[in-house]
């Protein structure tokens, strides 16, 4: 039988598919959760939003490679380079993070006119720090968007929800699975397991090395 004729009979919703993709979600989970804090140690450019909505200031933020601090900063321009630790003059202890809020739940996205801009609250995530203290971000596009908020949560042992997790959980379980069913052509996956056969009658066939022989 084809591969592509095996891999389509297998229908994914059948009990043993997705069995087996339960069965991967949590290992392709901390896969996709090592990746968010890679990108989060690497750090991202952030751009500050003035009341005058110029775009003109950027500020770094990234996370210590021990993944215990948030270190940021203001920086003179935009890069797309790293930019040290000692470069950054401010820092957050994770331990200290309360909470992470997106959207219209964030201090920045309260004021006069912000709740109006669609793109920047789609954007627009902070992190509740101190009690009553929050460092505010604009992501500068939606991918990054994904990955701070994810590994910010990822952080704080929460569920990482966003659509970007959700499309590389089904990519990354898919490939696995397909990975999987590479040795298995021409076998047919049953619907059910097949049954326990019974024990023998007699386990006479069973060598005995403790009897002594001349």
């Amino acid at each position: 039988m084809p591969k592509s004729e095996m891999l389509s009979q297998d229908d994914p919703k059948s009990r043993p598919m997705l069995e087996l993709r339960e069965k991967l979600q949590p290992e392709v989970i901390e896969l996709i959760k090592q990746q968010r804090l890679n990108r989060l140690c690497e750090g991202t450019c952030f751009r500050k939003i003035s009341a005058r909505r110029r775009q003109d200031k950027f500020w770094y933020c990234r996370l210590s490679p021990n993944h215990k601090v948030l270190h940021y900063g203001d920086i003179e321009e935009f890069s797309q380079g790293q930019i040290s630790h000692d470069s950054l003059q401010d820092k957050v202890t994770v331990a200290d993070i309360k909470a992470v809020v997106t959207g219209k739940d964030c201090p920045h996205m309260r004021e006069k006119g912000a709740l109006k801009n669609k793109e920047l609250l789609e954007l627009a995530f902070s992190i509740l720090h101190n009690s009553d203290e929050y460092l505010n971000f604009i992501a500068p596009d939606k991918h990054e968007y994904c990955i701070w908020t994810d590994g910010l949560n990822a952080l704080l042992g929460k569920e990482m929800t966003t659509e970007l997790t959700r499309s590389d959980m089904d990519t990354l379980v898919t490939m696995e699975l397909k990975l999987r069913l590479l040795d298995l052509e021409n076998i047919q996956i049953p619907d059910v397991a097949p049954p326990v056969p019974k024990e023998p009658s007699t386990y006479n066939f069973v060598y005995d090395f403790t009897q002594q022989h001349n």
